[in-house]
């Protein structure tokens, strides 16, 4: 192994100093490199935080070999919602942009992915691997039956997105009783499927939307324009039947 090389650990946070480390990471992608902005951003402290982070549980991704530091060697996060958590957080973060009623009431135990990134010294190579095999264990530990929440094409202009958008409605669509709506109406009309570069379309899905469909994701009807954000969401949808250690090590090791 060569002596640099990154040794990755994968934990829950253990303390509100963890979790300010997340929210570092989280601030240096979205904000930093991404554009975000909105009422949680605080630039004075280089934090990226809303009202959910209180009540959810976070991923960590560490590189035990980075030097000590306030960033604690964190290199990637995920925050994870349960249903207990979103009633004690007074709902689904997505619940802000999508009808989530189908999945709510589907009888399924649920687990809201969200703020998921990675240092960018770290995309491309191996770290997705241990951070989503820590996700595997964390739905088995918990009897999750579906993955859901919001993933984002940078921007939010309709019309560059309305090849890949058109294209993911016409083929990864989720069954009704399983499909959120979007609660945000918009001008964008979907291209028929004859009329789609599928192509082009995959060539400008971001990573994390193709590893989902690769796994056996599908989305829900409409998108969300998040203006604070700069991105223009759907929603993610993923049975964990789907979730097994061998299709997490196909998945593409990109950028969440």
């Amino acid at each position: 192994m060569l002596q640099n090389a990154p040794q990755f650990q994968v934990s829950l946070a253990r303390s509100p100093h963890e979790i300010r480390a997340a929210q570092r990471l989280r601030y240096e992608v979205f904000v930093a490199e991404l554009g975000g902005d909105g009422p949680g951003v605080n630039h004075t402290e280089r934090l990226e935080i809303d009202d959910f982070d209180a009540h959810a549980d976070h991923l960590l991704l560490r590189d035990m070999h980075r030097p000590d530091s306030e960033a604690d060697g964190i290199v990637g996060v995920y925050r994870l919602m349960t249903a207990q958590h979103a009633a004690a957080a007074g709902g689904f973060y997505s619940a802000s942009e999508f009808d989530l009623t189908a999945l709510t009431e589907s009888g399924l135990t649920l687990l809201e992915l969200g703020r998921s990134c990675l240092h960018p010294d770290h995309r491309g190579g191996a770290a997705l691997m241990p951070l989503w095999q820590g996700l595997a264990d964390y739905v088995r530990d918990n009897q999750i039956d579906l993955l859901f929440g919001t993933a984002s094409f940078h921007g939010t202009d309709l019309d560059a997105v309305r090849h890949p958008v058109s294209h993911l409605h016409a083929t990864y669509l989720a069954p009704e009783h399983l499909r959120p709506y979007t609660i945000q109406p918009t001008d964008m009309t979907l291209l028929p499927p004859h009329q789609i570069d599928r192509k082009a379309a995959m060539r400008d899905t971001p990573a994390l939307i193709k590893s989902y469909l690769k796994l056996g994701g599908t989305i829900g009807q409409g998108v969300f324009v998040d203006h604070a954000f700069n991105t223009t969401d759907v929603c993610l949808i993923l049975e964990t039947t789907n979730l097994s250690s061998s299709n997490i090590g196909r998945s593409p090791r990109r950028r969440l």
